[in-house]
């Protein structure tokens, strides 16, 4: 029983750090390295991402550099972040690739704060469905006779409650984002 409740609380975690990563790469006006981390460059053939191929750096809040160790990469990562989903334009002046970030539109900013929505009722579905795995295998012991009924039910309250405490963690970062998103 100890360990299904310790294996719930671990993936729930997991589905946790897996709506911040989404959260990362949401756009909020505001530069971040996050935000090229999954342009990849087709470097020799291979797709490589941008941090393997140069240093990225915020020299202040509306702007990104990234300054490749290899001068061959220069138009390779320009034409990469191009054809990325991003939405910038890249300006190459031989040295450094500058990326300016342009302040956010309302329109735009209301898409992302739907788009932060989805992704969290995605990490509520989640945990919900790691609780349901949990209250099955439960369900499971039980009929086995391994565990009684009281204990059954005494496992499910305290899966219930971990999910209730995971939903409510996810409900904040959604109102931070929210707030990030919509700030001028």
């Amino acid at each position: 029983m100890e360990n299904i409740k310790k294996d719930t609380e671990e993936r729930m975690n997991k589905a946790l750090a897996a709506l911040d990563k989404e959260f990362d790469k949401l756009r909020t006006g505001r530069a971040s390295t996050s935000l090229v981390d999954n342009v990849k460059v087709d470097y020799h053939g291979t797709p490589t991402p941008i941090q393997q191929l140069a240093s990225v750096a915020i020299p202040d809040s509306r702007s990104i550099t990234i300054q490749p160790w290899d001068k061959s990469a220069f138009s390779l990562i320009e034409k990469a972040l191009q054809k990325s989903d991003l939405g910038i334009n890249p300006v190459n002046d031989g040295k450094i690739i500058r990326i300016n970030i342009p302040p956010l539109t309302e329109d735009r900013r209301k898409d992302l704060a739907k788009l932060a929505k989805k992704y969290a009722e995605e990490a509520k579905v989640a945990v919900r469905n790691i609780r349901r795995d949990a209250n099955d295998a439960f369900k499971k012991l039980e009929k086995d006779k391994t565990i009684s009924e009281d204990d059954h039910k005494k496992s499910s309250d305290v899966v219930q409650k971990t999910t209730d405490s995971f939903v409510q963690k996810i409900d904040q970062r959604l109102t931070a984002k929210e707030k990030e998103i919509m700030e001028i």
